[in-house]
């Protein structure tokens, strides 16, 4: 960290979502409602799957520490997003932006792993359902737990201790309402194409990577099933719907972000919204009102707070 200290740029400057009052407004609403939305839905998830015993399952434990990441992901950058936006101060000092930069990556390489893990539960469920308390034993599931952490982690700091150091001397404009390293590298004062091309592999090929192999993956999965019994694809397409979702919710800001060639302004915050701001609170909504499970957990919940009302003098 001592580099840090010898930085000329002490601050960096983030892009204002809107100009005028009455947009400003509109999207502070907008950014409020879904964040609490947010909160309140991952935090249900999270709190359904600890104290229902119907949800001790893989499934729902990584279901939940996906929730967590969903709310790491939109407390790293919407509290931000919404103080700017009732200020005309859009300024980050420059130990926070590294700080908010190293979370996202964190939270975006645990979700990754989380969404691969998903998916090899849903294929052994699916495809090997004599064998799936053996292969998904709850050995196995703490195991992928802590092994989406450890990514996250070695994701994150992979690219970290590499612009940490970077001399920071000139512009200092990010060009966008949060810190991410492949605008902020663009600012250091120095040749920066060789780290550009890391950062660019280590989350944009990546993704693409992870992405088209889950798309496989699930395709397997539904060719399995119809080859085995016609009549049992339809359900297993209502139960693969969700995970399709989720992973292509989260994939395709991913992609652009850090893959497509053509980068604009707007597509670029379009995006980021779409990532930090939607799709945290999209996730829980598809898992609970699409899932049958979740939806019961919620009645016996429901039933257990108006029991203890009643029998409270």
């Amino acid at each position: 960290m001592e580099h840090v200290n010898d930085s000329v740029v002490s601050e960096f400057v983030l892009l204002g979502l809107a100009q005028s009052l009455g947009m400003q407004l509109s999207l502070f609403l907008f950014f409020s409602l879904f964040y609490v939305g947010a909160l309140l839905g991952n935090l249900f998830i999270v709190f359904a799957v600890i104290v229902d015993p119907h949800l001790h399952s893989p499934m729902y434990i990584l279901l939940a520490n996906l929730s967590l990441v969903d709310l790491g992901l939109a407390s790293t950058t919407v509290p931000r997003a919404l103080s700017d936006l009732l200020t005309a101060r859009t300024l980050i000092s420059f130990h926070s932006c590294m700080i908010q930069m190293f979370f996202i990556h964190v939270m975006g390489g645990v979700e990754m792993v989380l969404l691969i893990s998903m998916a090899y539960d849903r294929y052994t469920a699916i495809c090997r359902p004599l064998h799936y308390l053996t292969i998904m034993s709850s050995r196995t599931c703490v195991l992928l737990v802590a092994a989406a952490w450890t990514t996250g982690m070695i994701h994150a700091v992979s690219q970290f201790i590499f612009v940490i150091n970077l001399p920071f001397c000139g512009p200092n404009n990010v060009g966008s309402f949060y810190c991410d390293f492949p605008r902020v590298i663009k600012l250091a004062c120095t040749d920066t194409y060789r780290l550009e091309f890391v950062v660019t592999a280590n989350s944009g090929f990546i993704s693409m990577g992870t992405f088209f192999s889950l798309m496989v993956s699930y395709a397997f999965i539904l060719v399995t099933v119809w080859q085995h019994s016609s009549s049992a694809l339809s359900k297993a397409c209502v139960t693969l719907s969700a995970h399709i979702t989720v992973v292509i919710m989260f994939f395709t800001p991913c992609m652009f972000l850090y893959v497509w060639p053509f980068p604009t302004q707007s597509l670029d915050t379009f995006f980021a919204i779409v990532d930090f701001v939607v799709t945290p609170v999209l996730n829980p909504t598809i898992y609970t009102l699409r899932n049958k499970d979740m939806k019961l957990a919620i009645r016996r919940l429901g039933r257990q707070v108006v029991g203890s009302r009643e029998t409270s003098p």
